[in-house]
């Protein structure tokens, strides 16, 4: 069942979204080479719960981080360890924070240094794919037209779309009805109504679309090892638009 948030669930999911991008820019000094994931993740979960939170992942379905860091070739769910961070890798951050029973979800591509330029197409346009599937967001659009609008621009610039996951609602839970495809038929899917809160993130392979899950059960990765991004916001529909949560 897809829910409509009250005005008091609104500005709770407010304050756990500017938590979760809080979290981020905390992270982003300390994204560089010898760097390893299993740090990062420590010092997301010591902010995260010094702003009166609690970090969604952490045993999510038994995951074992408080964040997910997935490089180059992973695509989502990547499990913090002592793998140390590489001049030209990319890594994916994905955060999410509980506050007072409200999550807030949101993950961004980063690069370590210097990265080629493959690399930075990539994140350049998986970023624009995900603006061009809000710019949609308003009563009366549809889901579908979320992820119609990823997908073409996705397929302008030969990306690849990962079919297998998608973007969620959110709210008491962290992922609650309606899924949010990356791809879509324009007019189809349940139609948006104010109060509506949705997480978009498209994920998008230099390569093929094509992916599989890695032996620990979580991490997934592209088939033919190119790199992928994520890019995530979560939103919520108000009268005449969106309004991102998970931002400034």
């Amino acid at each position: 069942m897809i829910t409509i948030k009250s005005e008091r669930e609104i500005a709770l999911l407010k304050q756990a979204g500017n938590i979760v991008y809080k979290t981020h820019q905390y992270l982003k000094p300390y994204i560089k080479e010898g760097m390893t994931t299993l740090e990062l993740d420590h010092l997301a979960e010591e902010f995260i719960r010094k702003n009166d939170a609690t970090p969604s992942f952490k045993g999510y379905n038994g995951f074992p981080g408080s964040i997910c860091t997935s490089i180059n070739d992973e695509v989502v769910h990547g499990i913090p360890d002592n793998r140390k961070l590489k001049n030209g890798d990319i890594i994916s951050i994905d955060i999410g924070a509980c506050y007072k029973g409200y999550h807030g979800d949101s993950a961004w591509t980063y690069a370590v240094g210097e990265i080629d330029e493959e690399k930075k197409y990539l994140m350049e346009h998986t970023e624009k794919a995900l603006y061009q599937g809000l710019e949609v967001i308003k009563p009366g659009s549809r889901i579908g037209d979320i992820g119609n609008k990823i997908e073409t621009y996705a397929h302008q610039h030969n990306l690849g779309v990962v079919l297998e996951l998608c973007g969620h609602g959110v709210g008491t839970k962290l992922h609650e009805s309606p899924d949010v495809p990356n791809y879509g038929v324009a007019g189809s899917g349940p139609k948006l109504k104010e109060g509506m809160v949705l997480a978009v993130e498209p994920m998008l392979n230099i390569g093929s679309p094509d992916i599989y899950m890695l032996e620990n059960d979580w991490t997934i990765v592209t088939e033919d090892s190119r790199p992928s991004a994520h890019y995530e916001h979560t939103v919520v529909v108000t009268k005449d638009g969106y309004q991102i949560l998970t931002g400034e």
